[in-house]
């Protein structure tokens, strides 16, 4: 069972969420918390997997508090949820380390999807949502950005190269496995190699480096 904890400070939407990720066989809601001065103590008393972070919030934001569990030993993966698909906290949250986000208008079975995607290890990373990201990054400073991950991905063996290139299109990792003839697991362990290699916290800083450096 993936444990979840959903963090919004609208009791609505923290029911409406519990009642379609409680559906999920797989799936359970293990606990709440209105707000993000709260989330830290409430990772701390349910030990989530996977935590569905509200951006907006009064008291603390669901950044600073992104930034907060994920500090903590051991943290959970979070996911961050916003109204509006261009809010620039969800990008800061991205870079801070948060593994995807979701709109709160996402059907059912894709917000059931994603959390399992993201239990699984990987980042909730559709092209489309690659593409925005990757050009939110993009708006000043390019050169010196490119110099500085080109430089980063010196470390990077040719077949690590390739499969980083799969990551930031947003493909899975079954998806880059067919496209390079490899097995999932090995896929999966070029993953995890190049998150050590390059020092990033998920699939979604793999993809902004891919980006900066002009590999896309």
């Amino acid at each position: 069972m993936t444990r979840v904890l959903i963090v919004d400070d609208e009791g609505l939407v923290r029911a409406g969420l519990r009642m379609i990720l409680s559906a999920a066989e797989d799936l359970d809601v293990v606990g709440e918390a209105e707000d993000g001065a709260d989330a830290v103590d409430a990772v701390r008393a349910h030990r989530p997997d996977v935590v569905l972070m509200d951006i907006r919030m009064p008291r603390l934001d669901g950044l600073a508090a992104t930034r907060e569990v994920l500090a903590l030993a051991d943290p959970p993966r979070v996911v961050v949820l916003t109204t509006f698909d261009l809010d620039d906290y969800v990008f800061r949250a991205l870079e801070a380390g948060a593994s995807g986000f979701l709109l709160k208008d996402t059907p059912p079975r894709e917000l059931v999807r994603a959390v399992q995607v993201v239990a699984a290890g990987e980042a909730m990373l559709s092209p489309a949502v690659t593409r925005r990201l990757i050009g939110h990054f993009a708006g000043g400073g390019a050169s010196s950005r490119q110099r500085s991950a080109l430089a980063r991905l010196d470390v990077l063996t040719a077949r690590e190269r390739e499969v980083l290139v799969g990551v930031a299109r947003g493909l899975s990792n079954a998806d880059i496995g067919r496209e390079l003839f490899m097995s999932e697991a090995t896929v999966k362990a070029h993953v995890s190699r190049l998150l050590t290699k390059l020092d990033a916290g998920n699939r979604v800083q793999v993809a902004i480096l891919a980006h900066d450096a002009g590999l896309l």
